[in-house]
C-alpha cells in the first residue's frame, strides 16, 4: 500500500508540474486573464472534468502559479544576495536588485503576473504570504545587518516620517528589528523604487528612452542605496 500510494503520489506530482508548465505558456499567449483550464486540459489530451483533480477552479492554478512565481524570484534574490560578503551591505543591495531585474527580464510573463495588472476577479489567498515575503526579507535582513555595523547614515536634510506614521511601520519593522522608523521607510521606498524601475523596463516604458539600461539601473540603484544610507564597507 505504501508503493501503491507513492507512486500515486509520484505521477500526481509530475501530472501537477505539467499542468502548471503549460499554464506558464498560455500565460505567454493569453495573458493570466486568458487562463483556461480546460485549454490546459485539451494541450494535455486530458477529459476537461479530470483536471479539476488536480485545480479545483482557474483561481486554484493562478494561486498555484502566484507562487511558484514568488519563490522561484525570491530564490534568486537570495542566491544574488548570499553570494556576496555579508559585511558588504552595499554589495548585497545592489546583488539584490540586479537578481530581481535578472530574473523578470528572462521571465516577463510570470513577472507580469506577480506585478501586472490584476487578474479580475481574483483575490490572492493567504497562501501566497510566505512566497510573497521571500524578496523583502532578503532586504530587511541586510538593511538591519548595516544598521548593527553601523553602516548606515542617512543623508542630511532627508525629511523625517510625519507623525501618522508613527504606528504604520510594524510589518515592515519587522523585517528589520531594532531599525529605527526613518530607516525603515527610506528602506521602503528604495524597494518599491527598484520594482518601479524592474516595472519600467518590463513593460516597455523605457523603449526609444533608454538604451543601455544595464548601468542605468546600477546607478539608479545606487542612488536608492544612498537614500537608504548604506555605505561603503
Amino acid at each position: 500500500m505504501t508503493a501503491s500510494r507513492t507512486a500515486r503520489e509520484r505521477v500526481r506530482a509530475e501530472l501537477t508540474r505539467e499542468i502548471t508548465d503549460i499554464a506558464r505558456r498560455q500565460l505567454a499567449t493569453e495573458g493570466a486573464g486568458g487562463l483556461s483550464l480546460r485549454a490546459v486540459a485539451r494541450e494535455m489530451g486530458m477529459v476537461s472534468s479530470a483536471i479539476y483533480r488536480y485545480f479545483p477552479s482557474r483561481d486554484d492554478l493562478l494561486t498555484a502559479l502566484i507562487i511558484d512565481g514568488y519563490n522561484a524570484l525570491g530564490e534568486a534574490v537570495e542566491q544574488g544576495e548570499a553570494a556576496c560578503p555579508r559585511e558588504d551591505h552595499l554589495g548585497r543591495w545592489l546583488a539584490a536588485c540586479h537578481a530581481v531585474r535578472d530574473w523578470a527580464l528572462a521571465h516577463p510573463h510570470e513577472y507580469a503576473l506577480l506585478y501586472g495588472s490584476p487578474v479580475p476577479g481574483y483575490h490572492a489567498p493567504q497562501d501566497t504570504v510566505a512566497a510573497r515575503a521571500r524578496d523583502v526579507t532578503v532586504l530587511g535582513a541586510l538593511i538591519a545587518d548595516a544598521w548593527r555595523a553601523g553602516t548606515v547614515r542617512l543623508p542630511d536634510r532627508l525629511p523625517a516620517p510625519p507623525p501618522e506614521l508613527a504606528s504604520q511601520a510594524g510589518a515592515l519593522s519587522q523585517l528589520m528589528p531594532g531599525v529605527p522608523d526613518e530607516v525603515v521607510w527610506a528602506s521602503a521606498a528604495a524597494w518599491t523604487t527598484l520594482y518601479g524601475w524592474v516595472n519600467f523596463e518590463v513593460f516597455g516604458q523605457f523603449n526609444n528612452v533608454i538604451d543601455d539600461r544595464r548601468p542605468a539601473f546600477d546607478h539608479a540603484m545606487r542612488l536608492t542605496a544612498a537614500t537608504m544610507g548604506l555605505t561603503l564597507p
